[in-house]
């Protein structure tokens, strides 16, 4: 599929989205809804919870804060959990939402992210794990209180969402080690290969390049893999010459790669939100519901009396840390969607 206008792999992958709806809808009171084994006694908080390496491994003190807890929807409250969306489905993203080495608990950065802020409400976590689009469908019906899955913060998603901000989106071109190609401007894209996730903000803002070069007679290929697995395949054997993604999963790949036979690096990077303005990574609600607020309030808690901190570098993500939470900060403009 390497644009839109591919018809035939266009209406397969509509099946396998499909498909998955039935599996996430089925299983939602499954093992996503078992209990969490992050969770310790009532206070605690474990991050990076069999992580297979991706973290270290780290128990955190986060009291209940009664004044955020009554700033909650009287439903949430009451019901005493958090639904946490997380869209990793099929295999997950590694350092930041993918199952563990228990092959059950659903560990990295964004859910546990998610188990801070739920700690700071007084509510139990659940965690569903989905597909990326199914993940935007539990959101949609009301059956996901929060999403915490790398979303990034758009214009055009705010006509349907609300967000606290939590981090800095920043992308990555991972390339093979031995790869002379380096980012120098969406010229430097032209005649190349590139993968891309299909209905992420990368994808938006890989496409207007591929519109600008279009315009100057140039061009580049996109192409689309299922997982981060595939594409690392695709990578190493030559199929794709560049992969464009979040830049802690570029980071994450290539120290795992750094001994084998195919190392990768990473080539550059870019704002998730263009050249423009910084993007930001933000917990996701559906809009008008009254939780982005208290979402924001629990964020900054965090980031007040250090839980915050010792999260992302539990991760070694500290330089995509923010100082505050914000509530719908700018985003990605619509220009670039």
């Amino acid at each position: 599929m390497t644009t839109h206008t591919t018809r035939l792999r266009r209406t397969a992958a509509a099946l396998l989205v499909a498909g998955a709806l039935v599996a996430t809808v089925a299983g939602c009171s499954g093992a996503s809804a078992a209990a969490d084994s992050t969770q310790n006694e009532k206070g605690k908080v474990t991050i990076g919870a069999h992580s297979n390496g991706a973290a270290k491994e780290t128990v955190l003190d986060v009291p209940e804060v009664a004044e955020i807890r009554k700033e909650l929807p009287a439903a949430v409250r009451e019901s005493g959990k958090l639904t946490i969306g997380v869209g990793a489905l099929p295999s997950g993203f590694a350092p930041l939402a993918f199952t563990g080495d228990d092959q059950k608990t659903l560990t990295g950065s964004e859910p546990d992210l998610g188990r801070l802020v739920a700690a700071v409400f007084g509510l139990t976590p659940v965690v569903q794990n989905a597909t990326w689009d199914n993940m935007f469908v539990g959101i949609d019906t009301g059956k996901t209180d929060l999403g915490f899955s790398n979303i990034t913060d758009t214009e055009q998603r705010k006509e349907k969402y609300d967000f606290a901000s939590y981090r800095d989106d920043n992308l990555a071109f991972q390339v093979t080690k031995k790869s002379t190609w380096n980012w120098d401007g969406p010229d430097s894209l032209a005649g190349k290969k590139i993968s891309v996730s299909a209905g992420t903000n990368q994808e938006k803002i890989l496409l207007e390049w591929q519109k600008q070069l279009q315009a100057k007679g140039k061009n580049f290929t996109i192409k689309y893999f299922p997982d981060t697995n595939s594409t690392n395949l695709a990578l190493a054997s030559g199929k794709i010459d560049i992969a464009f993604g979040p830049n802690p999963t570029a980071a994450y790949e290539n120290t795992l790669s750094a001994k084998s036979a195919n190392p990768t690096r990473t080539a550059g990077t870019v704002s998730g939100a263009g050249e423009s303005l910084q993007g930001l990574i933000a917990a996701t609600t559906r809009k008008g519901n009254g939780l982005a607020k208290p979402t924001v309030d629990a964020i900054n808690y965090l980031i007040d009396h250090g839980q915050y901190a010792k999260w992302l570098a539990a991760y070694n993500l500290s330089n995509e840390a923010v100082k505050t939470s914000e509530l719908n900060p700018p985003g990605l403009p619509l220009t670039n969607q």
